[in-house]
């Protein structure tokens, strides 16, 4: 039996200095003697971590090591994981993000660390896993709110005591020249449509309206042309076709096996265009913040392109990290134009989704809700804490 952190003597063999903790078992701690095998487990109490989302800027300032409002709050933060109080998580969103960085390497793995291996679903599944659930909540006629699921966006239940390892598996995220290539044309192309905006004569509601409808269609005309591709003998469409692509098709196997085609494929468009879509938490939020920022553009925001271009340039992935996650978090750390963005009475991200917002306009408020987390440790867990991490 490996012992992985000696405390003292074996009671059971006497033998010196061979007995201590072997591993943390989630709700366990496994104790044990390194000669003679003896073992048992001891039950720790339940916990209820904090989960706080640390966006993509907010690891890049604290890995140049050169801020230190970062640098203390990356340090604090890690002292309340240590002590399995709170946990923040990293995402495929920001992978993807990394993937476009000179260090990384080297940053990738300073957030995996700092997250201690801990990970949402990828971004993709979250959404997905959304649109399922609420069409079988829409079937069943069932209330049009979305009920917000830890399972969600978690394969495992995290509010666990850790081990004192965990495995780091590393990902392939692709042609990075392609990745940046392809952000430059996405910002470009949202600048494009600025000219356009200013002229608009839309209402707010109209523009959300067409936001979760353009999302809809996007979902539709990606199978169509997927099953296009398989009628027509192109069946390489199995490999190469965008993951969107089967998300209708996952939703008809939804339906009993009777339902003709027709007939799904107009039950799959009728709940894309019902209030229970519109209600789901990453569309609504992606559809109110683009109306939102189409507001502010009408109201004569980001009239200069090259400054616009600086400041929107991590946009698309800042409001694919808040719609994705933000639902599952506790607190969400983001940048200042964001979080001056979440805030907006349109937009209302705290007051809908109970979660923390804070930036480099707040910092002091950050500190605060941390000081508030150190607070409810309890005597039994401070005494688990001493026994499974001495």
């Amino acid at each position: 039996m490996l012992v992985t952190k000696i405390t003292g003597n074996c009671p059971y063999c006497g033998g010196l200095n061979c007995f201590g903790n072997v591993m943390v078992i989630d709700t366990h701690l496994l104790q044990g003697c390194g000669k003679c095998s003896q073992s048992f487990k001891t039950e720790l109490p339940a916990i209820k971590k904090k989960i706080i989302y640390l966006d993509q800027f907010f690891y890049s300032e604290a890995f140049k090591g050169q801020s230190a409002p970062f640098i203390k709050a990356a340090e604090e933060i890690q002292r309340l994981s240590n002590q399995q109080l709170i946990i923040a998580p990293f995402s495929s969103i920001h992978e993807h993000e990394t993937h476009q960085w000179e260090h990384r390497v080297e940053l990738y793995d300073f957030i995996k660390h700092t997250s201690r291996g801990h990970k949402f679903k990828a971004a993709y599944d979250v959404q997905q896993k959304q649109i399922l659930k609420g069409f079988k909540g829409w079937l069943s006629g069932l209330s049009s709110d979305y009920t917000i699921e830890e399972s969600d966006a978690f394969d495992n239940d995290i509010h666990k005591w850790e081990d004192y390892f965990w495995i780091d598996v590393g990902k392939y995220l692709g042609d990075i020249e392609l990745i940046k290539d392809l952000k430059a044309e996405s910002i470009d192309g949202l600048l494009n449509c600025f000219d356009d905006w200013r002229e608009s004569s839309y209402s707010f509601e109209e523009d959300v309206k067409f936001e979760l409808n353009a999302a809809a269609k996007g979902y539709m005309d990606s199978y169509l042309e997927y099953v296009a591709r398989i009628g027509a003998g192109d069946y390489d469409a199995l490999l190469d076709s965008p993951i969107t692509s089967t998300l209708v098709e996952r939703l008809i196997h939804i339906l009993p096996k009777t339902t003709p085609p027709p007939q799904a494929l107009r039950l799959c468009m009728t709940y894309m265009h019902s209030e229970t879509f519109a209600k789901l938490p990453y569309l609504s939020i992606e559809a109110t913040t683009f109306a939102t920022l189409k507001a502010m553009v009408k109201e004569g925001a980001y009239a200069n392109r090259e400054k616009a271009k600086r400041k929107l340039r991590g946009f698309f992935n800042d409001v694919g990290h808040i719609a994705t996650y933000a639902p599952y978090c506790d607190a969400f750390v983001m940048d200042k134009a964001m979080a001056e963005l979440m805030k907006k009475p349109q937009i209302a991200l705290e007051d809908k989704y109970n979660v923390k917002v804070f930036s480099l306009n707040n910092w002091d408020k950050l500190f605060e809700w941390l000081a508030d987390v150190q607070s409810s440790i309890t005597q039994e867990h401070q005494n688990a804490l001493a026994l499974a991490y001495p």
